[in-house]
């Protein structure tokens, strides 16, 4: 009996303790999404060095790298299209439109980063 007690005791508190990190897991994100801040243009950057930069207002497609990589900005997000890398991962991260948000493509030793108004990082998460 005393150790069927005592079971139930470690059972309720593992559901506090796995409650307690869920919470703060959702409540960390809560603040990344909500204050986030939407970006003002696209920094290319080529083997470290910044090759370019881009308003996210201004819709266009722009080739990268020697032709290696195009980038797409339109309605305010910029992708990757197009990428002479082995697996395209690049082409696959998505669009992006939040400051602190980027795309890679390791081959090409190409990144594309998402800045805010102040030329900095805005949020990390």
């Amino acid at each position: 009996m005393e150790e069927q007690q005592k079971f139930k005791r470690r059972h309720i508190l593992d559901i506090i303790v796995i409650s307690a990190i869920v919470l703060i897991a959702l409540l960390s994100l809560l603040f990344v999404f909500l204050f986030r801040k939407s970006g003002e243009y696209a920094v290319v950057k080529i083997d470290g060095e910044v090759k370019a930069e881009y308003p996210l207002s201004k819709d266009g497609t722009f080739v990268l790298n020697g032709g290696t990589n195009t980038l797409v900005i339109e309605d305010g997000k910029a992708y990757i299209i197009n990428s002479q890398c082995p697996n395209h991962d690049c082409e696959r991260m998505g669009k992006i439109e939040y400051a602190g948000q980027f795309i890679e493509c390791l081959p090409n030793k190409l990144s594309v980063i998402i800045k805010g108004s102040s030329g900095g990082v805005d949020l990390v998460s």
